[in-house]
């Protein structure tokens, strides 16, 4: 018996020891988030919410964020740090769909014209936005925020001055486009999200924007082995190896660029129809911000990011922010709870970035 008992104490002890070698491992932003989600989860069940449920609104965000959470990896690798100026490609991507629903087409057609639409016109501003961060070298995270605001400010007044009269676009009193353009007159309402939809024990399966999801990590993740990818890569890593190497420094920035902001161009549109509205004039102005949080609390850092990262830290973090509503509104009944849900993503999300932010040396070159 003394024994037995020693060998399961010992199995016991060489457990925690793994464990403990596997969160050792783990960034801190990682472990914090976690462990919140997990708290979240635990009392929300304890308050009789069930499991299925709470996972099902965390694959929900997890579906139409985890594509604005990937534009970053790009930008992170080239060496530009993450992508505050994701309102660029977002805003990109709001011009492709207004154009298509213009032309009134519907359904699939709507959401595949869009989105081609939206990675050609992403490109297009990624390419300038390239060339300007290749202009401010190292000061790539302090100009970014500002040409997000200031584009997404220009198109406001696009938006309300744009020469558009179809009647489910434009508002009811006066010129200008809605602030919400419903895509139920198109056909097009989260259409990604019943292709294929199924529900088992109660878990709702979003299968078609899962499935957009994991093809655009696929490619990212290939592209990075590509000749040009791995271009890239070592500049971000160590740009005057790479300069010595033969490899045009600025054109890879660029490339890279154009792809982060193509590939938020081409989330936006994932993101609208699995609400099935697409919002304009301010709406892209902070929607960097979750993003850039998302991929930090996967584990990247200011200087190198995966597609890993983009997977589990959006899982964890939009996980969080869907699951704390229900479970606070019914933990803290009679209380304002959309303000201390607003409160607490606030603190999580920006707390992160300046993590983050704070570790990385000389601005993340």
């Amino acid at each position: 018996m003394t024994s037995e008992a020693t060998k399961e104490g010992s199995g016991f002890l060489n457990a925690l020891k793994s464990i403990r070698s596997v969160l050792a491992k783990l960034p801190f932003s990682t472990i914090t988030v976690g462990g919140l989600y997990l708290i979240v989860l635990i009392t929300g069940i304890i308050n009789g919410f069930t499991f299925t449920r709470l996972l099902s609104d965390s694959l929900h965000l997890f579906g139409v964020w985890a594509i604005l959470t990937l534009a970053n990896v790009p930008s992170i690798q080239s060496g530009s740090g993450p992508n505050f100026a994701l309102p660029v490609g977002i805003v990109m991507g709001l011009l492709a769909m207004v154009l298509m629903m213009t032309l009134n087409l519907r359904g699939f057609v709507l959401i595949i014209a869009s989105g081609a639409l939206a990675i050609v016109l992403g490109a297009l501003a990624g390419n300038l936005y390239g060339r300007l961060m290749n202009a401010v070298k190292g000061s790539e995270m302090a100009i970014a925020p500002y040409t997000g605001f200031a584009l997404t400010s220009l198109f406001s007044l696009v938006w309300f001055t744009i020469p558009i009269t179809h009647p489910q676009m434009v508002m009811f009193l006066g010129d200008g486009l809605r602030q919400m353009i419903s895509f139920d007159y198109f056909g097009a309402d989260r259409l990604l999200a019943r292709l294929m939809y199924f529900e088992i024990g109660g878990l709702q399966v979003r299968t078609g924007e899962l499935i957009v999801v994991f093809i655009c990590c696929a490619l990212m993740a290939l592209f990075f082995r590509t000749k040009t990818g791995i271009a890239i890569s070592a500049v971000g890593r160590n740009p005057m190896f790479a300069k010595a190497a033969g490899i045009n420094v600025n054109k890879s920035r660029v490339i890279a660029n154009m792809i982060s902001t193509a590939v938020a161009a081409l989330g936006v549109v994932v993101y609208a129809q699995g609400f099935g509205f697409a919002q304009l004039y301010d709406f892209p102005l902070l929607m960097a911000f979750p993003a850039v949080a998302a991929i930090l609390v996967g584990g990247a850092t200011g200087q190198r990011a995966k597609v890993s990262n983009v997977i589990l830290g959006t899982l964890l973090f939009q996980g969080l922010i869907a699951t704390s509503l229900p479970v606070l509104t019914r933990v803290l009944a009679g209380t304002d709870v959309d303000q201390v849900i607003n409160g607490v993503r606030m603190i999580i999300q920006n707390g992160i970035i300046l993590y983050a932010l704070s570790r990385m040396s000389k601005g993340g070159r």
